[in-house]
């Protein structure tokens, strides 16, 4: 039995199997959609980076080995490297139009879905790399080994980023009037 318990799949993915292929799918999709949305904040992007994903896995899966990381951990790099591509092209772009202003009003009787709407938007707001952590451990319920294998960083400095992530999302978030 492989270490890896997506290995076999992997494998006949590489050797064209369709049916592995939409194995492997329906197993990463949501976790693939769901990071994508939270690191980009924008539903239609994250569906593009889900399928550049995916054709990554197509085009690389009869060449992957397992090494050092397992094939979750990768597909979540993949998938992190090329939400931090479409970020880093936001930030190039250019326009003459300034963004609207927040009314800095307390909001009256804030519900759950507001709530909800706020912790996504001070998530946005955050350090991408704090932003990255945050998402593996808590939304993508990774361990924190997992976490750190796919960020290829120690375990003490995933920790690191964890505790700053959630300070700086609790003192956002208080000040915007959202309690845990």
């Amino acid at each position: 039995m492989s270490a890896d318990p997506d290995e076999e799949l992997v494998r006949r993915v590489g050797a064209g199997d369709p049916a592995a292929v939409r194995t492997l799918v329906a197993r990463k999709l949501p976790r693939i959609l769901s990071l994508a949305v939270r690191m980009l904040g924008d539903a239609a992007e994250a569906e593009d980076v889900a399928q550049e994903t995916f054709a990554r896995i197509w085009r690389h899966a009869s060449s992957w080995r397992r090494g050092n990381a397992r094939f979750d951990s990768w597909i979540h790099r993949v998938t992190l490297n090329l939400c931090y591509d479409r970020l880093r092209r936001r930030r190039e772009w250019v326009t003459d139009d300034l963004p609207e202003v927040a009314d800095p009003a307390p909001l009256p009787d804030s519900h759950p879905r507001e709530d909800a709407q706020r912790v996504e938007q001070a998530l946005q707001a955050i350090a991408p790399r704090q932003r990255e952590a945050i998402i593996l451990v808590y939304y993508q319920e990774m361990s924190n080994i997992e976490a750190a294998a796919t960020l290829e960083i120690s375990i003490d400095a995933l920790e690191s980023l964890l505790s700053r992530g959630r300070r700086a999302l609790q003192t956002i978030l208080a000040r915007d009037g959202v309690h845990d």
